[in-house]
């Protein structure tokens, strides 16, 4: 069973930066997205960025994040720089990949608090 690890979350001030990995425990082929969402306490679980045949991110992450991936080590990265209160979030990575069927891969979540 692959898992996904996740690091790099932490406690920052506003203005700040942070980087996140996530590293897959095994092979994942024919990976078909990879991305990176989050979730802040009372609400949904929302994407924040991801890779497909594109780079997509939320607007309000739109040039202060950049997500990348390294795609020998089945890793994606998030670098979050200008960090703002509302960045407050438990952020999951995710990976969707598969032969046949297609799987949707979570991880454990990272806590990242940005503070005022």
């Amino acid at each position: 069973q692959v898992q996904l690890v996740e690091s790099g979350g932490g406690l920052v001030q506003a203005g700040g930066s942070l980087r996140l990995s996530c590293a897959a425990s095994g092979s994942i082929f024919g990976i078909v997205a990879m991305g990176w969402y989050r979730q802040a306490p009372g609400k949904q679980r929302t994407l924040v960025a991801a890779i497909t045949s594109a780079v997509n991110y939320a607007g309000s992450v739109k040039g202060r994040f950049t997500i990348s991936r390294d795609n020998a080590k089945n890793t994606v990265y998030l670098q979050m720089d200008s960090l703002k209160p509302e960045d407050t979030a438990v952020y999951y990575c995710h990976i969707r990949g598969g032969w046949t069927t297609l799987v949707d891969y979570w991880g454990q979540g990272t806590q990242v608090t940005v503070s005022s």
